[in-house]
């Protein structure tokens, strides 16, 4: 069974780049527009790792990761934030809520792919 990954972001192109390059590398992917979006999918559906952008309306995906790691299905689900944001406060603001890896837009697609394999193993 292949592991499945949840990619948030209001951009339906990031999306559909980051899903195919998943895919691609044989995992499952299940989308989500935002961060409610997101939560809303994640207690339907169990994922192994989340891919998402810091700022999205509705929920940013800091305050989503927030969320997230105060439910015990998803304390230990490593996150990774794929954002044009690169400043240290926001680094450091997504690292005190868990999130494990840093990539910024635009991403290179075996570069996301190799930070998934890491972080799963």
């Amino acid at each position: 069974m292949s592991k499945k990954i949840m990619v948030v972001d209001d951009s339906s192109t990031v999306r559909m780049a980051v899903a195919a390059a998943l895919t691609e590398a044989g995992y499952s992917v299940v989308e989500a527009v935002d961060g409610r979006d997101g939560l809303d999918k994640l207690k339907a559906d169990r994922v192994n790792l989340i891919i998402s952008d810091v700022n999205m309306p509705n929920m940013d995906g800091i305050a989503m990761i927030k969320e997230v790691k105060e439910l015990p299905n998803y304390k230990f689900t490593p996150v990774i934030m794929l954002t044009t944001e690169s400043g240290q406060k926001v680094k450091d603001m997504g690292k005190e809520a868990g999130v494990k890896a840093w990539m910024v837009k635009p991403f290179k697609p075996d570069q996301m792919v190799q930070a998934v394999k890491t972080l799963l193993i």
